[in-house]
């Protein structure tokens, strides 16, 4: 532990509303409902998963956004916060103050379950839910660890802030706790992950894209071991959920093109539960599917054309010339280029009240395919220095994912990054300065680093992924203000050891007496 024990209030409020086939549990002299049964420990775990997430705050906070000036407004303050880098003190549906409360809350429903399984004597047979349980509590703290603290380091994470991992289910009003380093909270959640993988049971689940289902644990272990740097494991655990053929459930891109060319088809096609691609799917209340999709909402601080031709989805690369068609995910553009979208999060809305027509904006997310799953698989090769076998994986994504003629070879990778230029902010390119912890041991392993970077900011565009590669790799960025004529002026700039990239905690936590990351 790294901080004296403070006060300390979560600020959750978690309501098991459990009910069973007939009526309302009946209620107990504390007011809280019995998990006294497998179907209602099953039923609890439902709703273990977040109301509100983080890809709103990462996304906005990385360089996937521009400042469009006077072309579009604003969405809101707490944009315009996140956007500028700014400890946020607006709230709001994805706000830092809703993130935290949602995911600690997510935790709370684990802990009950957990609590639950062992005053039943832990049988085997609840080993499936077990299993949930421990994975939901791992995710929802690596989210937290990795949005409200520094990466994770070697060197430093046994000092460096982190949060507070929580085990056991809340009995007291104002429970005290700590604030851990990342590395110990990266060790509580490696032991949960180890004890969850063997557990998992897909037949519990009526809709197992909805839950932690095991290909979703292993994908989920493997992107946790890629941001811990345990490369043996990422690979391992790639190939559970990959077997000897990978493209058998990779995304078939080529059937996007038999679904109309619009935003809502794409995406409704997109998040599919029964696409293989698909491994675990999210489905909160946001306004993502507004501020990322085809609405002029919040579009001042926007992924425009010129941003999506220089840095992302409209960009040369090894496949070639950039033209229409050539990236098999289409990139819509709107407002004559102000902004340009990849069609993956459907807009919904739910009416509280349908007379007054108020209510709230959905999405379905999804947080986990096998797609990333397949660079992170490279990513560790590469870091290996394994460079023929992260080549098969690169060019298996190139070809699955463009229309390319290329084929994607190794001296095509090293060809090609390493006749870029670095980027600057008002000359950019793809290949952006690279400062990680562990240093670079060759070119051929930048080039090929740079290779997988731009593919990874093509996949996971509008995911809030983003932010933890920038985060992960030391990559300096910008903010810049684009006028009409696409002059560029550069306004702030985020260095490497910037205490910004640990989003600050919600102002109500702080002032309940949690320490701050330091500014």
């Amino acid at each position: 532990m790294i901080m004296n024990t403070k006060k300390f209030i979560l600020i959750i409020s978690v309501v098991l509303a459990l009910v069973s086939c007939d009526s309302f549990l009946d209620v107990v002299p504390d007011n809280r409902a019995e998990i006294d049964t497998d179907e209602k420990i099953t039923k609890l775990l439902t709703s273990g998963y977040p109301d509100y997430i983080f890809p709103f705050m990462t996304e906005m906070m990385s360089d996937n956004a521009d400042d469009r000036g006077t072309l579009a407004s604003a969405y809101s303050v707490l944009q315009e916060e996140m956007y500028r880098w700014k400890d946020i003190m607006e709230i709001g549906n994805e706000s830092p103050k809703s993130v935290w409360e949602s995911y600690y809350a997510s935790i709370a429903i684990a802990n009950h379950a957990l609590r639950a399984i062992e005053e039943q004597g832990s049988p085997e047979r609840l080993n499936p839910q077990r299993g949930e349980a421990l994975m939901i509590r791992a995710y929802h703290h690596f989210y937290l660890v990795n949005v409200f603290g520094k990466h994770y380091s070697a060197s430093t994470g046994e000092t460096d802030l982190g949060i507070t991992y929580i085990e056991e289910p809340e009995t007291t009003v104002s429970p005290e706790y700590e604030r851990e380093s990342v590395a110990a909270i990266y060790r509580k959640i490696e032991r949960d992950i180890e004890e969850a993988l063997p557990l998992m049971d897909d037949n519990i689940y009526s809709v197992p894209k909805y839950h932690f289902n095991r290909k979703a644990a292993y994908a989920f272990a493997a992107r946790f071991y890629l941001f811990y740097r345990k490369y043996d494991k990422v690979i391992a655990y790639a190939n559970e959920v990959f077997g000897e053929h990978p493209e058998r459930i990779l995304r078939d891109m080529t059937k996007i093109s038999s679904v109309q060319q619009e935003y809502a088809p794409i995406a409704e096609d997109y998040v599919k539960a029964e696409k293989d691609a698909n491994l675990f799917i999210i489905a909160p209340k946001s306004t993502i599917c507004t501020i990322f999709g085809n609405y002029s909402t919040g579009k001042k601080y926007s992924h425009s054309r010129y941003l999506a031709q220089t840095e992302t989805v409209m960009t040369n690369g090894p496949w070639g010339t950039y033209a229409s068609g050539l990236f098999r995910m289409p990139a819509l553009s709107y407002s004559s280029g102000l902004y340009v979208a990849n069609a993956k999060l459907p807009y919904y809305f739910e009416y509280t009240d349908p007379v007054a027509r108020i209510g709230y904006r959905h999405t379905v997310y999804v947080a986990l395919t096998t797609d990333e799953l397949l660079l992170c698989r490279a990513e560790a090769y590469i870091m290996q220095q394994k460079y023929d076998e992260a080549t098969e994986d690169l060019a298996l994504w190139m070809s699955r994912h463009t229309a390319s003629a290329n084929v994607l070879t190794r001296q095509r990778i090293n060809d090609y990054y390493s006749a870029l230029d670095y980027y600057t902010p008002t000359q950019p390119t793809v290949k952006k300065a690279l400062h990680p912890e562990v240093p670079i041991v060759s070119d051929e392993q930048e080039n090929f680093l740079q290779c997988l970077l731009h593919i990874r900011r093509i996949e996971t565009l509008h995911e809030g992924l983003r932010w933890f590669d920038i985060k992960r790799f030391g990559i300096v960025i910008y903010r810049r203000y684009l006028d009409e004529n696409l002059e560029v002026t550069v306004t702030d700039e985020l260095g490497v050891d910037d205490p910004r990239r640990a989003i600050q905690l919600p102002n109500a936590v702080i002032s309940a007496g949690y320490p701050p990351n330091p500014r």
